[in-house]
């Protein structure tokens, strides 16, 4: 493959901000390849089978975290727990940290329509960063990437510094106003089936209240439940 000057510049300056060397090059110039850029340089790999594999990876270290720190949490505050922090808001802050936007190769669309500030798009390669790296270095190298940048967030997500349950908060900001019929509702899939999008609506009775997007609907109701709360349309 012929790699432009551009990404070669960028895996440096990468490898340089995130303190890893990847043996295989292949792996990282993948991870940070988004599909529009992929779409115009047909010999360019996009990320979305990484960012499959990076999810995977970041549930796991995750999981396996918490179940050893967290001994008398039950199953289910547990899964609450990972899911503030596994999470897109967290990944694009993380995202954000390492300047992530700065080094993803980008269509010219894409790029045109601030693809490079875009939370789903910074979160999805982050993702694909930590399979790049798991690929490369194996599990021991993928931990220590995800503790070194997700540490602060892990830490006050178990101390109950940072909320992310915004269903939870909605309704319960809802009942006490005396609104009971809360409602979500799926108005839209996007995507290939591999990397799909669900766009959730909000209400309450027949009014809508916000709209979010997620890559899972649960994701979604929780874009959407934060939508509404920031609106205050109730």
């Amino acid at each position: 493959m012929n790699v432009n000057k551009k990404a070669i510049y960028n895996i440096s300056k990468f490898e340089d901000t995130i303190n890893y060397k990847f043996e295989k090059k292949s792996y990282i110039l993948e991870a940070l390849t988004h599909s529009s850029y992929s779409n115009e340089n047909k010999n360019y790999k996009f990320n979305e089978r990484l960012e499959f594999l990076g999810d995977s990876v970041l549930s796991i270290v995750i999981s396996d975290y918490l179940f050893k720190k967290e001994k008398n949490l039950p199953e289910g505050e547990l899964t609450k727990l990972r899911a503030n922090i596994v999470c897109e808001e967290s990944l694009s802050e993380v995202a954000g940290q390492i300047h992530l936007g700065e080094y993803l190769l980008l269509g010219k669309g894409e790029e045109a329509t601030g693809g490079r500030d875009r939370i789903s798009i910074l979160a999805d390669a982050l993702e694909a960063i930590i399979a790049a790296i798991y690929l490369d270095g194996g599990l021991e190298e993928a931990s220590k990437f995800i503790f070194r940048f997700m540490e602060e967030i892990i830490e006050n997500s178990i101390e109950g510094k940072i909320f992310r349950d915004y269903k939870t908060y909605l309704q319960e900001v809802l009942q006490s106003k005396g609104e009971q019929h809360i409602w979500y509702k799926l108005i839209e899939e996007k995507g290939p089936d591999h990397n799909k999008r669900f766009v959730m609506e909000v209400g309450i009775n027949d009014k809508v209240l916000g709209v979010g997007e997620g890559k899972s609907k649960k994701d979604a109701e929780q874009v959407a439940a934060k939508s509404a709360l920031k609106s205050q349309k109730f």
